[in-house]
């Protein structure tokens, strides 16, 4: 896949499995904003969405892990975690070369840092597990 420098809502909602509505919902929750939000038009309708590659690879990872059952407040205190705790963004942590790597069992998710520890997201982000 050739990277583009943005994509509309259209092009990621066809490359995510998402909605356009999703996605609209996802940008007014907080979830994950485009770069580039809706603007109104002198015509009197509004722009698209527009969305850098970074940007959707993190939908594409934050769409399956919707797909494996977790909950979009779940996604919410993964990527809080992640900014707080960690200093990253979802993109540096799914092989973005972060610091930190996600990974998931299925039931939880989880950060692994360079230096071995690993976090539960989920349940207790600011403590190493033991």
């Amino acid at each position: 896949m050739r990277l583009k420098r943005t994509y509309s809502s259209r092009e990621v909602a066809a490359l995510t499995g998402l909605t356009a509505r999703q996605l609209q919902i996802w940008d007014s929750g907080g979830l994950l904003s485009p770069a580039i939000p809706p603007h109104r038009t002198e015509a009197g309708g509004y722009t698209e969405r527009r969305y850098t590659p970074i940007e959707l690879i993190e939908l594409m990872v934050l769409a399956d892990l919707r797909r494996r059952g977790f909950t979009v407040h779940q996604l919410h205190v993964v990527l809080d975690a992640l900014k707080s705790q960690f200093s990253t963004r979802l993109f540096e942590a799914t092989g973005g070369g972060g610091a930190v790597q996600l990974l998931t069992d299925g039931r939880e998710i989880y950060a692994r840092t360079a230096s071995g520890e690993f976090y539960n997201l989920l349940k207790a982000p600011g403590q190493p597990y033991s």
